[in-house]
């Protein structure tokens, strides 16, 4: 292999670049960033960089050594420029300013893009969370005494909110669930975190959708819910999810589902083709599909395993952690691993839910297969890591063919 091209400069990127300098790789190496900015940490965006707390260099995911002159993956940046469409057969990506890169293997890395509202487009005062700009563009509006509505309870909507109420901002979250994180948690500890809002100051209405927005000179004014209540907004910010950026992908030849689909070490149907971070579906071989894996740890962990699956065809299956994500929320701190989805029940192993530090472990029959820890950090890494080792014994040692 004389190319490798990795299209996405965001952490999923560089942790495959890193990766294959680290395992021999020393061929030319390009990487593709739709951005201006280098790579840089997304987490902090909904808290402290939003707070003002730290500045864009502190955002930084590359060391020291830059600021020294070198380069220590040695590669060719081509950023601020968009991957238009992908030729599968000849690896050839043809770039939005018309250039080309041609390469011998190729990872696919680019991410996802927050879903919008399409009735409050081009509206000045609405706001996604997503990227630098995002966060650019909200944090001047986050001012004492104005009033937020956050459309969507996700990790995202409770980080803003977090945020939002140390700046002074009145705050009401929108979910349209019975409870906030039901996905992620399951209803019995999505409700714990409901509890965690309310006592921070913050308006939680579930179970509810909206009827619609009112806007005047370009803004949005207020919002009426399913029910009649009207909401007034100095400020909305929407947060329902995102999709994965595979629209470039469409006429490539790739598999293509709710995301890129791959096996379980990041190859797709092409060989020398694989895909890592939020816009790759690989396969789960406990749950039997095909599933995005959009936490942090997942694009830094699962790099070094495509990257090894593309620099040699014949890679035999490696351990895959299980998912994990954390998130902090009024001055908690909550970890997760493994899958909700699998429990059948959920048990409190330590601390007390109601004061908002505790760890729960969910059980399928007696068997453990998530770990949640609030406030817990020792006791939840412990738990952790004894999922991982109990999750890498039943993968399969070989892919399948």
């Amino acid at each position: 292999m004389q190319t490798l091209a990795i299209v996405g400069a965001s952490l999923a990127g560089i942790s495959a670049a890193r990766a294959a300098r680290a395992q021999g790789f020393q061929g030319r190496l390009v990487i593709i960033g739709d951005e201006l900015h280098r790579p840089y940490d997304r987490p902090p965006l909904s808290k402290d960089f939003l707070a003002g707390k730290i500045s864009v260099n502190d955002l930084s995911l590359e060391t020291g050594d830059q600021d020294s002159g070198t380069e220590p993956l040695q590669a060719e940046w081509l950023l601020g420029t968009r991957a238009h469409s992908f030729d599968a057969a000849s690896r050839t990506i043809t770039l939005g300013d018309g250039r080309t890169v041609e390469a011998d293997g190729v990872v696919i890395a680019t991410g996802a893009s927050a879903r919008t509202l399409p009735e409050l487009a081009g509206l000045s005062n609405v706001f996604t969370l997503r990227t630098l700009q995002d966060a650019q563009d909200l944090a001047p509006e986050l001012v004492p005494g104005g009033r937020l509505v956050i459309v969507g309870a996700g990790f995202i909507g409770a980080e803003v909110a977090s945020t939002a109420r140390a700046l002074g901002m009145d705050v009401s979250i929108i979910c349209a669930g019975p409870v906030p994180l039901s996905g992620p948690l399951g209803t019995e500890m999505g409700a714990v975190m409901a509890r965690l809002h309310e006592i921070n100051g913050v308006e939680l209405i579930c179970d509810t959708g909206i009827d619609c927005f009112y806007s005047g000179e370009g803004n949005v004014t207020g919002v009426r819910l399913d029910g009649g209540r009207y909401l007034s907004a100095d400020v909305v910010l929407v947060g329902i999810g995102a999709v994965p950026n595979v629209g470039w992908l469409a006429s490539s030849g790739l598999g293509i589902g709710d995301g890129v689909l791959c096996d379980s070490m990041g190859r797709t149907n092409v060989p020398g083709v694989v895909a890592v971070g939020d816009c790759a579906a690989w396969f789960d071989h406990r749950a039997g599909r095909h599933h995005r894996v959009e936490h942090w740890s997942g694009a830094l962990e699962r790099p070094a395993l495509a990257v090894a699956a593309v620099l040699d065809p014949g890679a035999a299956q490696q351990p895959m952690n299980l998912p994990y994500f954390w998130s902090d929320q009024y001055g908690v701190k909550l970890q997760f691993a493994g899958h909700a989805r699998d429990a059948e029940r959920v048990a409190i192993e330590a601390g007390d839910p109601e004061q908002h530090s505790f760890l729960a472990v969910y059980y399928r029959g007696a068997d453990p297969v998530a770990v949640l820890g609030v406030n817990q950090p020792r006791l939840f890494t412990r738990w952790r890591r004894q999922l991982n080792a109990a999750s890498a014994s039943l993968q399969p040692s070989l892919v399948p063919s």
